[in-house]
């Protein structure tokens, strides 16, 4: 069954402006500018209400395709959550025996992981651009990395949580690593 005409709208938080050309989403705010592109997916996206809401449209549309509305809208709010309050992740490093080092150089761009389970070899993880890691000022064994695109910064997390995978060992036994503990929007 095709649903003829569906709309979904979201509202433009106060501070932030937003401009949509063919598809394209930019939207800036007081921590910087993102982009996102739109164009693979057949929908409509235009300003309403002098600017202060978005719109999305869809025409003959299966169920399962309608489902793109929603997920548009979400990824537009994300953008405006990630201009206005930056995303954040927190790690921990979680060791059995071996202590687990982590440096951070490049001005917080690189993280380098040493001593996981013992072993010699240095794990450099490269942050995605845009994206900030430090340590917790507060909690022992904790990183920090926030950045204002959400799919970044939690790329840049889970590029450090690969880094450190036990191979060739029980895992169930071995449950060293470096795991996300929490994540979302930084607080004010």
């Amino acid at each position: 069954m095709r649903t003829l005409c569906q709309e979904e709208s979201i509202k433009v938080p106060k501070g932030i402006k937003i401009t949509i050309k063919a598809k394209i989403v930019e939207v800036k705010g007081k921590h910087g500018s993102l982009k996102r592109d739109f164009k693979h997916l057949p929908i409509e996206l235009w300003l309403a209400d002098g600017g202060k809401e978005v719109k999305a449209r869809m025409y003959f549309a299966k169920s399962k395709q309608l489902s793109m509305l929603r997920s548009v809208c979400s990824h537009i709010s994300n953008l405006f959550e990630g201009v206005e309050k930056k995303f954040e992740y927190k790690m921990r490093l979680v060791y059995a025996h071996f202590p687990i080092n982590a440096n951070i150089v490049n001005g917080g761009k690189t993280l380098e992981l040493r001593n996981f389970l013992g072993e010699k070899i240095v794990r450099t993880v490269h942050m995605l651009p845009g994206v900030m890691i430090e340590k917790s000022a507060s909690t022992k064994d904790e990183l920090v990395v926030t950045g204002t695109d959400i799919e970044l910064t939690g790329r840049s997390a889970a590029l450090i949580h690969q880094s450190c995978l036990v191979k060739d060992k029980d895992i169930r036994k071995f449950l060293d690593g470096v795991y996300v503990s929490s994540h979302g929007a930084k607080e004010e």
